[in-house]
C-alpha cells in the first residue's frame, strides 16, 4: 500500500546520495512551496517549504526518515531554435523574450528549446530560423525575480 512520507529539506545536485525512489517531474511542477509528489513506485512526498524552491534534475527531497527521493526532469515536447550565427540567435532570443515565453538556453549558448506552439514556430521560421520537434527535459531560464521576494529597490541599496 502506498505511503505518504514528508519532505524536511532539499538536497541540490551533486550533493545528494543515493536515493530510494524518485518523482519525475515537468518543468512545470519542479517549483514547488506545498505541493504533493507522487513517486514512480507509487508513494507520496509531501513538500511543505516556507519559500518556493525549483527542484532541478539531479536534486533531491530529504525526508523525515533521513531517506532521499530523487527528481527526474521529464522529457517534454519542444522545439529546437537555432540561427544562422551568434547575433541571429540573439534577436530571435530578443522576440522570445518580448513574448515572455519560457525560454531554455541550452548547450553553451547553441541552441534555445522552448515549449512547442505551432504559431511561435512559424513566427521562428519567418525570421530565418531553424526549427527542430525535439523530445527532452526541459530546463527553462527562471527569471530575474525568481530567487527573491524583496523590491527591487531594497536589493539594489544592499
Amino acid at each position: 500500500m502506498p505511503q505518504t512520507f514528508r519532505a524536511v529539506a532539499y538536497v541540490p545536485p551533486g550533493e545528494a546520495g543515493a536515493t530510494f525512489d524518485h518523482a519525475v517531474l515537468p518543468h512545470d511542477e519542479r517549483r514547488v512551496r506545498r505541493r504533493l509528489l507522487t513517486l514512480s513506485e507509487g508513494d507520496q512526498v509531501l513538500v511543505d517549504f516556507p519559500e518556493p524552491v525549483t527542484l532541478a534534475d539531479g536534486s533531491a527531497l530529504r525526508l523525515e526518515d533521513g531517506r532521499l527521493a530523487g527528481i527526474v526532469a521529464a522529457e517534454e515536447r519542444l522545439y529546437e531554435v537555432r540561427g544562422r550565427d551568434q547575433v541571429h540567435l540573439m534577436r530571435l532570443s530578443w522576440h522570445l523574450g518580448n513574448r515572455h515565453l519560457k525560454t531554455e538556453v541550452a548547450d553553451g549558448g547553441s541552441r534555445i528549446l522552448i515549449l512547442r506552439d505551432h504559431v511561435i514556430g512559424d513566427m521562428l521560421l519567418g525570421l530565418g530560423a531553424t526549427v527542430r520537434e525535439v523530445v527532452e527535459p526541459f530546463h527553462p531560464e527562471e527569471g530575474a525575480y525568481a530567487h527573491s521576494h524583496e523590491p527591487a529597490h531594497a536589493l539594489l541599496n544592499r
